[in-house]
């Protein structure tokens, strides 16, 4: 089989494709790395944390999709994306949400990255903030805010961009569901200079709103049976109907059987 890997210019990552999707070819230092290099200069990007579950989403909304080719980076966050990159031979690690802002705030002293939290429930996205600040101290948290659980209006777009850019943040962490929050760091990179992280429940893991599933799990691909059994009613289309779809167009595009 081959690797199908699609090379990018400049500074872009190397990317596999996984039903249609590209994914990077990267790992959690890595793509550290490169937040710090991007902020550097004036261009708006976005950063993708996929998982199975916006894979498959992708395979509904071209919309959806076509903003993964327009990714600064998609990050392989579940670790079947994972697999499915070394079983090519790809020097992938898993990239998750969690950890990486965990990564990158522990280790922004002295970068020159000044981060912004917009996301979750009201007061969360303090919450988060505040937590940070003690555990990373060194990390230069310089904005917060909650966007309505709706599009943002024009007015509101333009509101939450000025205030972005008058507080100097160059990245931007996102925390509300997909692809609702997709679709919102394509509208922001066209008018901040930031790089635009889209990290989901990642906020209610770090503040413990929502408790993550133990290493083992994450480790082995179970993270999704923890996430089940606590929130069964609003996940188990995730896991029990669009997983196994996933796995079996995942054997037809492995072995081409046309569909």
């Amino acid at each position: 089989m081959e690797n199908n890997i699609h090379a990018k210019p400049d500074d872009a990552f190397d990317t596999f494709d996984v039903l249609g999707v590209p994914v990077s070819i990267t790992s959690v230092d890595r793509s550290f790395r490169a937040l710090v290099n991007w902020a550097r200069d004036d261009r708006g990007r976005f950063v993708f944390i996929r998982d199975v579950h916006g894979i498959m989403q992708a395979q509904t909304d071209e919309r959806l999709r076509q903003l993964h080719y327009e990714a600064a980076l998609v990050t392989p966050d579940g670790m079947p994306l994972v697999w499915a990159g070394k079983s090519r031979g790809l020097p992938v690690e898993r990239t998750a949400g969690a950890d990486l802002m965990m990564h990158v705030l522990k280790h922004s002293g002295g970068t020159g990255l000044k981060h912004y939290f917009y996301g979750g429930k009201d007061g969360v996205a303090e919450e988060l903030r505040d937590r940070f600040s003690l555990i990373t101290p060194e990390a230069d948290i310089v904005g917060v805010g909650t966007p309505p659980f709706r599009p943002l209006t024009e007015d509101e777009l333009e509101a939450v961009s000025r205030d972005m850019i008058a507080k100097g943040a160059n990245v931007v962490w996102i925390g509300i569901s997909t692809p609702k929050q997709e679709f919102l760091m394509g509208e922001l990179a066209k008018r901040v200079p930031a790089t635009f992280i889209g990290v989901g429940a990642t906020f209610d893991f770090h503040t413990g709103n929502v408790k993550r599933a133990p290493v083992w799990m994450q480790k082995n691909g179970l993270e999704w049976l923890h996430r089940l059994c606590s929130e069964p009613r609003r996940l188990w289309r995730r896991y029990l109907v669009l997983a196994p779809k996933f796995v079996a167009l995942m054997a037809l595009q492995r072995f081409k059987v046309p569909t």
